[in-house]
């Protein structure tokens, strides 16, 4: 706990607000857009069409994420299309004297990058108003202190420059978002919290059946920051509050931003909460400088990019932070380790909370604990107090029930899972993905990590498998750890037998076929067989954290061993790639013999970073025509190039890289 919190001076903002600046209305006509900039002010009437689904890569485009502090206020709405046109350039809402910003339908839908809404503020903007606002960009903007609202009513108001009880901004909260935007954001109200001043309603649901992730929820709930009381006897969905977290990490786009708020807020001479339990990495950018565009190049991003390694560096550095950095071995280009392929190796505990800056942190979910992405402030403030708000969702069983066949992954179970109907309607979104089931608890950890990574794809909150004998071995085997440690560790990590469901999804493994999911989404999955035409492939990618793992290497090796002692190497028209996901996974490869099979065969080996996921490295598409067939977790336009994406396990990658098209793998053949 910071000391120096506990003496400042901390008030609520005044019961009635008063904003002077202009209102911006983002319509769907970029003249009117114009007309704002140039010192016309509209009036609002329903007619005007205002702007519908304004997510936040078109608020701040994903190479602006590239700067982390106020330099940010020169560049929203930089992406937003009107018609036809981008009708704000750089600067302009900073100059029009903007106050209270205006649109349509689901504003802040995609990315939940807080670059977004601390770009507005940035620019001046202090009110977001439209007809409804997406969940995460709205307690994004809550948590900086922005006021946001659906009422319209507002625009006069504030276009008169009348006095607004700041109630009309706080209505149909909960108590807890009530006096986040009370207190003028997270921070303050953490100060607050710090000094026992800040109301956290408490937690009075009685004991009774819990799953899994419900007990461990149970057993970090914050009941008295101030007292450093933690725990509840039981929780049920709906509950809220903070849980202390376990571990907390983030990666080089979220880092830098996180440590401005820190030295701003707190001050450069303070130093976070327990170090030793938070963990940095640069791992998302290590390769930008082999892709990015001579146009962003010339404009100097690369140069701004350069940045946030540094800011991170030296963050890290003054406050004894572990960061796992770029190599530092020769020629060798990339990273020590995938932040989240590190953190399940050599971290991750059964019944912890771990939070992450990355929607993918539930990949440690297949070691029986709680691991979920969070945005810029809430690492920011866990640096505080080692806490962060949730709300306890409802749980989703997947039952994967049977023996499946040699050549299905885990990979082939997640495919099927996200072509559910439950699954496609998006009626899993924000809930816990609990994965069970015979064919579940006979896979490793490794491709239980598979699953609970791609809950992400799912849409859910986090994904989770029970701690069992599987967990125990590879605590054992991986960590080291004594047995009796390991058991003592699992013990009591199972959902009870009677414990309650949102919903039930079952799956019969032994009917399974290797899949892939058809270009645009990772809900597209049908049997490779159902193709029903020729896919050549140009490009074939093995890696990523969801690809790139120990047991993930076992299944390229196998294939490409195969083929060479067939005499066959990956096609003459494929690219093929090959990428660790940690340090560790490329020494388990290389005592192997992988890395010479790797190279025999014709594959390019890589080393670790997020880069082709994210494209932003080797693996990536070039042209429109170009088809991939890769590991990776989605393949929504654009997210790996131009090209057409196609997502299968790695077995079947590896076996579409020898044959040149998409075809299944069978052992021996």
């Amino acid at each position: 706990m910071i000391k120096s919190l506990l003496e400042r001076k901390i008030e609520k903002r005044p019961g009635k607000v008063k904003l002077q600046g202009r209102v911006l209305f983002l319509t769907e006509d970029p003249e009117l857009i114009k007309r704002q900039l140039a010192g016309e002010d509209l009036k609002w009437t329903p007619e005007m069409k205002l702007r519908d689904n304004i997510s936040t890569d078109e608020i701040t485009p994903a190479y602006i994420c590239y700067y982390f502090d106020e330099t940010l206020g020169e560049f929203p709405y930089l992406g937003l299309k009107a018609g036809e046109e981008f009708p704000l350039p750089r600067g302009s809402v900073k100059a029009g004297n903007f106050i209270c910003s205006v649109s349509g339908k689901r504003r802040g839908k995609g990315s939940s990058r807080e670059q977004s809404p601390y770009a507005e503020m940035m620019a001046g903007i202090h009110v977001v108003i439209a007809e409804n606002i997406e969940r995460i960009y709205n307690q994004n903007c809550q948590n900086l202190g922005i006021l946001t609202s659906t009422n319209f009513d507002l625009i006069d108001r504030i276009q008169k420059g009348e006095e607004i009880p700041l109630e009309e901004f706080t209505r149909g909260t909960d108590e807890i978002t009530r006096q986040i935007i009370e207190y003028g954001g997270l921070f303050n109200f953490n100060v607050a919290r710090l000094q026992g001043k800040a109301y956290v309603p408490k937690i009075e649901t009685k004991k009774r059946p819990m799953t899994i992730a419900e007990k461990i929820f149970a057993n970090h709930f914050v009941t008295d920051l101030s007292k450093n009381e933690v725990g509840v006897e039981a929780v049920k969905p709906g509950d809220s509050g903070f849980v202390r977290t376990d571990i907390r990490f983030s990666h080089e786009y979220v880092t830098p931003m996180s440590a401005i708020f820190f030295l701003q807020y707190v001050g450069p001479n303070e130093k976070v909460t327990d170090p030793s339990s938070i963990y940095f990495f640069r791992d998302h950018l290590t390769f930008l400088d082999l892709v990015i565009t001579p146009e962003r190049r010339k404009a100097g991003l690369l140069d701004v990019a350069g940045q946030l390694k540094i800011k991170q560096e030296d963050f890290a550095r003054e406050q004894g932070i572990k960061l796992h950095g770029e190599l530092q071995d020769g020629d060798r280009k990339g990273s020590e380790a995938i932040c989240h392929s590190k953190i399940l190796e050599s971290y991750a505990l059964p019944g912890q909370i771990i939070i992450g800056s990355d929607s993918h942190t539930p990949h440690s979910g297949a070691l029986g604990c709680v691991a979920f992405g969070v945005g810029t402030t809430d690492i920011f403030n866990s640096w505080i107090t080692k806490d962060v708000r949730v709300r306890v969702p409802e749980s989703v069983k997947v039952v994967v029930k049977g023996r499946k066949p040699e050549n299905i992954t885990a990979k082939d179970f997640m495919l099927e899972i996200l072509r559910q109907p439950y699954v496609k309607n998006g009626e899993a979104i924000g809930k816990i993905i609990e994965y069970t089931g015979e064919a579940v608890m006979n896979l490793n950890i490794d491709e239980r990590a598979t699953m609970t990574n791609m809950a992400a794809e799912v849409g859910g909150f986090t994904g989770i498998i029970a701690a069992d004998e599987k967990t125990v071995d590879y605590l054992v085997e991986r960590r080291g750890m004594s047995r009796t440690e390991a058991e003592r560790l699992c013990a009591g990590m199972q959902s009870d037998p009677d414990a309650e469901y949102a919903h039930v999804i079952e799956i019969d493994a032994s009917k399974l076929q290797p899949m892939i999911a058809l270009p645009g989404d990772p809900g597209n999955g049908l049997y490779i067989n159902e193709l029903g035409k020729e896919v050549k492939v140009d490009i074939a990618y093995g890696g990523s954290c969801t690809g790139g793992k120990k047991e993930d290497m076992d299944m390229y090796a196998q294939v490409f061993r195969e083929a060479l002692e067939q005499g066959k190497h990956v096609h003459p028209d494929v690219h093929c790639f090959i990428q660790f996901g940690s340090q560790e996974a490329r020494e388990y490869s290389l005592k192997r013999g992988y890395i010479d099979i790797f190279n025999k065969v014709g594959a390019h080996i890589i080393e670790p970073s997020c880069g082709a996921c994210i494209n932003a490295g080797p693996g990536v598409s070039t042209l429109k025509e170009q088809v991939t067939i890769s590991a990776i977790n989605r393949n929504f336009p654009g997210r790996s190039g131009p090209g057409q994406m196609y997502l299968a396990s790695p077995l079947t990658v590896a076996a579409s890289a020898i044959a040149g098209k998409i075809v299944e793998y069978h052992p021996d053949k």
